[in-house]
């Protein structure tokens, strides 16, 4: 929730640092032991369950579903149709059937465990499963048969949720959207049906969210361009709000989930713990000194929605909220419901289902579901699971983030490299004995620099290095 996304955009091919750049993401996967290459044994399993995957008997191929996913992706997860139902609506969301493909206990099965997801870098992606299912044939491409999980959730006026069920089907996507393209024909007043109910329900979603004290977080993607002459410009780019309605049909299905296994005693739940009151403070000081009003009584989530994303100033306090979002995990349970099945940020009990492709959890978690949906008992082989998982998912979210802050170091390095020696004005976001965290003004670049300056003060910083090899980057407050 709280993850900075990094886009690598080339203009030219590169050259000089350019390959300085690629090589470190090259070091940086070696030194997490992130391998691109999959196991003979794994990469034939996978070619035969491509070939004969365990296939639904039931046919739902008439219904128009869309996706909605970046412009390079093809590990295709969700493809969604949104309908009038009487005064609400009617949301059907596919999900990729990866448990169609993946023999419990088999090689891909194993491999699955020991990657836990789908490790993202600047420049590629290092896949959860083989190309065959990922970006063959369980993604969930336009025009193509495949096997899915569909939500079928019936919701109120107010998007509220009234019912929900799931079951497994053969579906059919008829056309791929990106979310700009959503958003300029939503804009433009030339989209079809189905994206103008994705807003409506959106919106409506959205207010549910802030009534329940919801809180989200949504991080700029860092995009990082290449002007084929050693040079590099990297910036952040603000989420749309097509992204944030796409985003609320998964949280609903994520919530619907977690419904089923709470009234079934089975499952597994994604948790977060609310926010420690002193980080909560110190949060509060932070927006105080940075000149941000935050009027007394006003929640953090509602207070995070006032924040613009465009403002450098606002963007630093963005990124020091992410202290507001720790502690979330993965809590299993199989008898009795647990103690504590909340996720603070959604403000409700919540479950991972709607990214198998890319996380190992969710394939387990449709299967729990799917099973309660239908009143039967859930397969053995799920339950023996389950109490592994969240080591499982908590080892690779630790992967995932350091080869994230490793990326980032070198990304920034590369921005930074032809200003060794300079100054440039920044924003102190965080201080502590050892120094201070800066947002530079005229870079998209948050980071440590030593010496001592106020929360919210304005200063002058000098480049010190930049190190793109190593990603080091030293910088240091001088006014």
């Amino acid at each position: 929730m709280a993850k900075r996304h990094i886009v690598y955009r080339r203009t030219e091919p590169p050259g000089g640092a350019g390959v300085t750049l690629a090589a470190r993401f090259e070091a940086i996967r070696t030194e997490f032991d992130v391998s691109e290459t999959f196991p003979p044994d794994v990469i034939a399993e996978a070619t035969r369950a491509a070939d004969g995957p365990d296939l639904p008997a039931t046919d739902a191929t008439d219904i128009p579903f869309v996706t909605i996913d970046p412009p390079t992706a093809t590990d295709l997860d969700q493809a969604m149709h949104i309908e009038r139902h009487g005064d609400g609506y009617r949301v059907r969301y596919a999900i990729a059937d990866v448990p169609a493909f993946v023999r419990p206990e088999g090689a891909i099965d194993a491999e699955s465990r020991r990657r836990g997801q789908t490790i993202y870098c600047p420049d590629k992606r290092v896949q959860l499963h083989p190309s065959e299912i990922s970006e063959g044939a369980a993604s969930l491409l336009p025009g193509e048969v495949r096997p899915a999980f569909v939500w079928d959730m019936v919701l109120a006026a107010d998007g509220e949720g009234i019912d929900v069920s799931v079951a497994r089907a053969m579906v059919r996507s008829v056309r791929r959207y990106d979310y700009v393209e959503v958003q300029n024909l939503v804009d433009d007043g030339s989209a079809e049906d189905v994206l103008l109910l994705l807003k409506e329900v959106g919106e409506r979603r959205i207010a549910l969210e802030r009534e329940r004290g919801g809180a989200s977080l949504p991080m700029p993607e860092q995009e990082v361009e290449e002007d084929g002459k050693g040079g590099f410009s990297v910036s952040f780019r603000p989420l749309l709000a097509s992204e944030d309605w796409n985003a609320q049909i998964s949280l609903l299905t994520g919530m619907g989930a977690a419904d089923l296994m709470l009234r079934g005693r089975v499952g597994i739940l994604r948790t977060m713990p609310d926010p420690d009151p002193r980080d909560v403070k110190r949060f509060r000081r932070q927006a105080s000194g940075a000149g941000i009003p935050w009027p007394q009584g006003l929640a953090y989530g509602e207070f995070l929605r006032t924040l613009d994303r465009t403002n450098p100033r606002h963007l630093a306090l963005i990124h020091e909220a992410t202290s507001l979002f720790r502690g979330a995990g993965y809590t299993p349970f199989n008898g009795a419901a647990p103690k504590q099945p909340h996720h603070s940020a959604v403000a409700n009990p919540y479950a991972h289902v709607t990214a198998p492709l890319r996380r190992l959890v969710d394939r387990f978690g449709l299967v729990v579901c799917e099973a309660l949906s239908a009143g039967v008992a859930v397969p053995q082989w799920v339950l023996e699971a389950l109490p592994a998982i969240p080591e499982i998912m908590t080892t690779s979210d630790r992967t995932a983030g350091g080869v994230e802050r490793a990326c980032t170091d070198a990304v920034e390095a590369a921005e930074l490299r032809s200003h060794v020696g300079s100054t440039l004005e920044g924003v102190v976001v965080d201080q502590n004995d050892k120094g201070v965290v800066v947002q530079l003004i005229d870079f998209a670049v948050v980071a440590k620099a030593s010496g001592q300056a106020a929360e919210g003060r304005t200063v002058q910083v000098r480049v010190d290095a930049a190190e793109i090899e190593t990603g080091r980057l030293e910088l240091s407050v001088v006014a």
